[in-house]
Protein backbone atom coordinates (compact mmCIF):
# COMPACT_ATOMS: atom_id res chain seq x y z
CA UNK A 1 0.00 0.00 0.00
CA UNK A 2 1.12 3.34 -0.87
CA UNK A 3 2.69 6.03 1.84
CA UNK A 4 -0.01 8.44 2.47
CA UNK A 5 0.92 11.94 0.76
CA UNK A 6 2.73 14.43 3.06
CA UNK A 7 0.18 16.50 3.05
CA UNK A 8 -2.48 14.70 3.72
CA UNK A 9 -0.67 13.34 6.96
CA UNK A 10 -0.40 16.69 7.80
CA UNK A 11 -4.03 17.41 7.68
CA UNK A 12 -4.48 13.84 9.66
CA UNK A 13 -2.51 15.52 12.23
CA UNK A 14 -4.34 18.24 12.53
CA UNK A 15 -7.31 16.59 12.90
CA UNK A 16 -5.92 13.97 15.84
CA UNK A 17 -4.31 17.36 17.44
CA UNK A 18 -7.48 19.67 17.03
CA UNK A 19 -10.07 16.86 18.03
CA UNK A 20 -8.02 16.00 20.99
CA UNK A 21 -7.43 19.51 22.18
CA UNK A 22 -11.51 19.54 22.39
CA UNK A 23 -11.23 16.59 24.62
CA UNK A 24 -9.07 18.07 27.03
CA UNK A 25 -10.85 20.75 27.89
CA UNK A 26 -14.45 19.28 27.05
CA UNK A 27 -13.92 16.41 29.04
CA UNK A 28 -12.23 17.28 32.16
CA UNK A 29 -14.64 20.19 32.12
CA UNK A 30 -17.33 17.54 32.99
CA UNK A 31 -15.48 15.39 35.02
CA UNK A 32 -14.67 18.57 37.57
CA UNK A 33 -18.94 18.82 37.75
CA UNK A 34 -19.64 15.37 37.61
CA UNK A 35 -16.97 14.13 39.88
CA UNK A 36 -15.40 17.03 42.34
CA UNK A 37 -18.31 19.42 42.14
CA UNK A 38 -16.14 21.91 40.84
CA UNK A 39 -18.45 24.39 38.28
CA UNK A 40 -21.99 23.39 37.16
CA UNK A 41 -23.51 23.57 33.65
CA UNK A 42 -22.99 26.51 32.41
CA UNK A 43 -19.06 26.05 33.38
CA UNK A 44 -19.22 22.56 31.22
CA UNK A 45 -21.10 24.62 28.02
CA UNK A 46 -18.47 27.76 27.96
CA UNK A 47 -15.72 24.80 28.29
CA UNK A 48 -16.66 23.42 25.01
CA UNK A 49 -17.42 26.24 23.52
CA UNK A 50 -13.93 27.42 23.97
CA UNK A 51 -12.81 24.13 22.93
CA UNK A 52 -13.71 24.46 19.81
CA UNK A 53 -12.30 27.41 19.34
CA UNK A 54 -8.90 26.68 20.83
CA UNK A 55 -9.44 23.17 18.45
CA UNK A 56 -9.58 25.19 15.47
CA UNK A 57 -6.97 27.40 15.99
CA UNK A 58 -4.98 23.58 16.22
CA UNK A 59 -6.06 22.57 12.85
CA UNK A 60 -7.78 25.03 10.99
CA UNK A 61 -4.53 26.31 9.15
CA UNK A 62 -3.37 22.77 7.72
CA UNK A 63 -7.41 21.16 7.75
CA UNK A 64 -9.89 23.34 7.52
CA UNK A 65 -10.21 22.00 11.26
CA UNK A 66 -13.32 19.75 10.83
CA UNK A 67 -13.20 17.82 13.75
CA UNK A 68 -16.18 15.88 13.42
CA UNK A 69 -17.10 13.78 11.47
CA UNK A 70 -20.62 15.02 10.93
CA UNK A 71 -19.00 17.57 9.68
CA UNK A 72 -16.50 15.99 7.43
CA UNK A 73 -19.45 13.82 5.97
CA UNK A 74 -21.76 17.36 4.86
CA UNK A 75 -18.99 19.31 3.60
CA UNK A 76 -17.85 16.21 0.98
CA UNK A 77 -21.69 16.09 0.37
CA UNK A 78 -22.23 19.50 -0.28
CA UNK A 79 -18.67 21.79 -0.78
CA UNK A 80 -16.43 19.54 -2.69
CA UNK A 81 -15.04 17.96 -0.32
CA UNK A 82 -12.44 14.67 -1.10
CA UNK A 83 -14.47 11.58 -0.47
CA UNK A 84 -11.24 9.80 -0.40
CA UNK A 85 -10.70 11.94 2.60
CA UNK A 86 -13.58 11.20 4.62
CA UNK A 87 -12.04 7.97 6.02
CA UNK A 88 -8.90 9.25 7.24
CA UNK A 89 -10.14 12.12 8.56
CA UNK A 90 -12.68 10.53 10.35
CA UNK A 91 -10.43 7.74 12.10
CA UNK A 92 -8.12 10.75 12.82
CA UNK A 93 -10.89 12.61 14.40
CA UNK A 94 -11.71 9.31 16.49
CA UNK A 95 -8.06 9.18 17.75
CA UNK A 96 -7.96 12.36 18.64
CA UNK A 97 -11.17 11.64 20.42
CA UNK A 98 -9.74 8.82 22.69
CA UNK A 99 -6.07 10.17 23.08
CA UNK A 100 -7.71 12.95 24.74
CA UNK A 101 -9.95 10.99 27.04
CA UNK A 102 -7.39 8.89 28.12
CA UNK A 103 -5.38 11.59 29.09
CA UNK A 104 -8.45 13.15 30.83
CA UNK A 105 -9.37 9.52 32.31
CA UNK A 106 -5.55 9.29 33.54
CA UNK A 107 -5.59 12.44 35.13
CA UNK A 108 -8.66 12.40 36.94
CA UNK A 109 -8.80 8.97 38.41
CA UNK A 110 -8.81 9.73 42.38
CA UNK A 111 -11.74 11.65 41.49
CA UNK A 112 -13.70 9.70 39.48
CA UNK A 113 -12.94 6.85 41.93
CA UNK A 114 -13.45 8.83 44.50
CA UNK A 115 -16.83 9.56 43.50
CA UNK A 116 -17.90 6.57 42.33
CA UNK A 117 -16.33 3.43 42.91
CA UNK A 118 -17.77 1.08 40.93
CA UNK A 119 -16.92 3.68 37.64
CA UNK A 120 -21.15 2.95 37.07
CA UNK A 121 -23.64 5.39 34.96
CA UNK A 122 -22.76 7.73 37.56
CA UNK A 123 -19.94 9.45 35.87
CA UNK A 124 -20.02 7.78 32.47
CA UNK A 125 -21.34 10.98 31.17
CA UNK A 126 -18.24 12.38 31.71
CA UNK A 127 -17.02 10.82 28.75
CA UNK A 128 -20.24 9.90 26.60
CA UNK A 129 -23.52 11.28 26.46
CA UNK A 130 -27.12 9.30 27.52
CA UNK A 131 -30.34 9.96 27.10
CA UNK A 132 -31.74 12.85 29.25
CA UNK A 133 -28.07 12.83 30.66
CA UNK A 134 -29.09 9.45 32.46
CA UNK A 135 -31.78 11.42 34.63
CA UNK A 136 -35.00 12.40 32.68
CA UNK A 137 -37.65 11.11 31.29
CA UNK A 138 -36.02 10.73 27.47
CA UNK A 139 -35.85 7.92 25.59
CA UNK A 140 -33.51 6.53 22.85
CA UNK A 141 -35.66 7.97 20.01
CA UNK A 142 -36.34 11.12 21.72
CA UNK A 143 -32.17 11.02 22.35
CA UNK A 144 -31.85 10.07 18.29
CA UNK A 145 -34.30 12.92 17.04
CA UNK A 146 -32.71 15.72 19.22
CA UNK A 147 -28.77 14.55 17.77
CA UNK A 148 -30.43 14.67 14.20
CA UNK A 149 -32.14 18.32 15.12
CA UNK A 150 -28.76 19.40 17.03
CA UNK A 151 -26.68 18.62 14.43
CA UNK A 152 -28.40 19.81 11.65
CA UNK A 153 -28.47 23.31 13.30
CA UNK A 154 -24.94 22.97 13.76
CA UNK A 155 -23.92 22.10 10.22
CA UNK A 156 -26.73 25.44 8.75
CA UNK A 157 -25.52 27.64 11.09
CA UNK A 158 -21.57 26.78 10.30
CA UNK A 159 -21.67 26.65 6.82
CA UNK A 160 -23.26 30.24 7.05
CA UNK A 161 -20.79 31.45 9.25
CA UNK A 162 -17.64 30.13 6.80
CA UNK A 163 -19.90 31.06 3.44
CA UNK A 164 -16.97 33.34 1.98
CA UNK A 165 -19.85 34.35 -0.36
CA UNK A 166 -21.82 35.40 2.30
CA UNK A 167 -21.03 37.55 5.70
CA UNK A 168 -18.27 35.81 7.08
CA UNK A 169 -16.28 36.84 10.24
CA UNK A 170 -13.84 39.25 10.07
CA UNK A 171 -9.89 37.69 9.48
CA UNK A 172 -9.11 35.09 12.77
CA UNK A 173 -12.75 35.68 14.16
CA UNK A 174 -14.30 32.33 12.47
CA UNK A 175 -13.28 30.04 15.43
CA UNK A 176 -14.36 32.61 18.15
CA UNK A 177 -17.78 32.74 16.61
CA UNK A 178 -18.31 28.55 15.59
CA UNK A 179 -17.11 28.37 19.67
CA UNK A 180 -19.93 30.72 20.32
CA UNK A 181 -22.28 28.06 18.14
CA UNK A 182 -21.66 25.36 20.41
CA UNK A 183 -21.97 27.09 23.31
CA UNK A 184 -25.58 28.27 21.96
CA UNK A 185 -26.27 24.69 20.99
CA UNK A 186 -25.17 23.79 24.72
CA UNK A 187 -27.62 25.83 26.21
CA UNK A 188 -30.07 25.34 24.53
CA UNK A 189 -30.39 22.08 23.02
CA UNK A 190 -28.55 20.20 25.85
CA UNK A 191 -31.43 18.37 27.58
CA UNK A 192 -32.34 15.57 25.78
CA UNK A 193 -29.25 13.68 24.71
CA UNK A 194 -26.10 16.00 26.18
CA UNK A 195 -25.25 17.40 22.64
CA UNK A 196 -22.85 15.20 21.32
CA UNK A 197 -23.14 16.49 17.92
CA UNK A 198 -20.09 15.17 17.13
CA UNK A 199 -19.78 11.19 16.53
CA UNK A 200 -15.64 11.24 17.70
CA UNK A 201 -16.59 13.51 20.45
CA UNK A 202 -18.92 10.21 21.46
CA UNK A 203 -17.43 7.38 20.42
CA UNK A 204 -13.76 8.15 21.09
CA UNK A 205 -13.94 8.98 24.56
CA UNK A 206 -16.91 5.59 24.80
CA UNK A 207 -14.31 3.86 23.97
CA UNK A 208 -11.82 5.30 26.17
CA UNK A 209 -13.88 4.75 29.27
CA UNK A 210 -14.97 0.98 28.43
CA UNK A 211 -11.04 0.13 28.43
CA UNK A 212 -10.21 1.92 31.84
CA UNK A 213 -13.27 0.20 33.70
CA UNK A 214 -16.42 1.54 32.43
CA UNK A 215 -17.86 -2.05 31.66
CA UNK A 216 -21.41 -0.25 31.04
CA UNK A 217 -20.35 2.66 28.54
CA UNK A 218 -21.98 1.56 25.30
CA UNK A 219 -25.13 1.32 27.12
CA UNK A 220 -27.40 3.97 28.29
CA UNK A 221 -29.28 3.64 32.33
CA UNK A 222 -31.94 1.04 30.51
CA UNK A 223 -29.54 -1.22 29.48
CA UNK A 224 -30.16 -0.34 25.93
CA UNK A 225 -27.00 -0.50 23.36
CA UNK A 226 -27.19 3.71 22.84
CA UNK A 227 -23.52 4.04 21.86
CA UNK A 228 -25.22 3.86 18.21
CA UNK A 229 -27.49 7.28 18.18
CA UNK A 230 -24.72 9.48 18.86
CA UNK A 231 -22.84 7.86 15.87
CA UNK A 232 -26.35 8.26 13.50
CA UNK A 233 -27.56 11.47 14.78
CA UNK A 234 -25.33 13.79 13.91
CA UNK A 235 -24.45 12.09 10.96
CA UNK A 236 -28.29 12.11 9.38
CA UNK A 237 -28.39 15.99 11.23
CA UNK A 238 -25.28 17.21 9.51
CA UNK A 239 -26.62 16.22 5.80
CA UNK A 240 -29.95 17.38 6.51
CA UNK A 241 -28.52 20.65 8.16
CA UNK A 242 -25.92 21.09 5.12
CA UNK A 243 -28.56 20.03 2.52
CA UNK A 244 -30.95 22.59 3.94
CA UNK A 245 -28.63 25.40 3.90
CA UNK A 246 -27.36 25.22 0.27
CA UNK A 247 -31.32 24.87 -0.51
CA UNK A 248 -32.49 28.42 0.89
CA UNK A 249 -29.47 29.78 1.46
CA UNK A 250 -26.05 29.01 -0.58
CA UNK A 251 -27.07 28.66 -3.81
CA UNK A 252 -29.09 31.97 -3.85
CA UNK A 253 -25.38 33.69 -2.34
CA UNK A 254 -23.59 32.00 -5.14
CA UNK A 255 -25.93 33.33 -8.15
CA UNK A 256 -25.72 36.79 -6.01
CA UNK A 257 -21.95 36.44 -6.34
CA UNK A 258 -21.96 35.73 -9.89
CA UNK A 259 -24.40 38.37 -10.99
CA UNK A 260 -22.09 40.65 -9.07
CA UNK A 261 -18.80 39.94 -10.84
CA UNK A 262 -20.47 39.84 -14.25
CA UNK A 263 -22.43 42.94 -14.36
CA UNK A 264 -20.13 46.47 -15.29
CA UNK A 265 -19.20 48.16 -12.13
CA UNK A 266 -21.74 50.54 -11.29
CA UNK A 267 -21.46 53.59 -8.84
CA UNK A 268 -23.30 52.94 -5.48
CA UNK A 269 -24.60 56.68 -5.14
CA UNK A 270 -25.41 58.13 -8.26
CA UNK A 271 -25.93 54.32 -9.60
CA UNK A 272 -24.45 55.13 -13.17
CA UNK A 273 -22.48 52.52 -15.23
CA UNK A 274 -18.69 53.36 -14.51
CA UNK A 275 -15.76 52.09 -16.62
Amino acid sequence: MPAPHPRLLGELAAEFAGTMVIMLFGLAAVAQVAAAGIGDHDSIVWAWGLAVVLGIHVAGRISGAHLNPAVTVALAAFRGFPWRKVAPYTIAQLLGAFVGALLVRWNFTEVLHAADPGLTIKTQGVFSTLPGNGTLPVGEWGALRDQILGTAILLFLLLAITDATGTPPATGLAPFVVGLLVVAIGLAWGTNAGYAINPARDLGPRLASFLTGYGGAFRDQTGYLYFWIPIAGPVIGGLAGAGLYEALIGRFLRATAHAEATLPAVDRITGRVRG
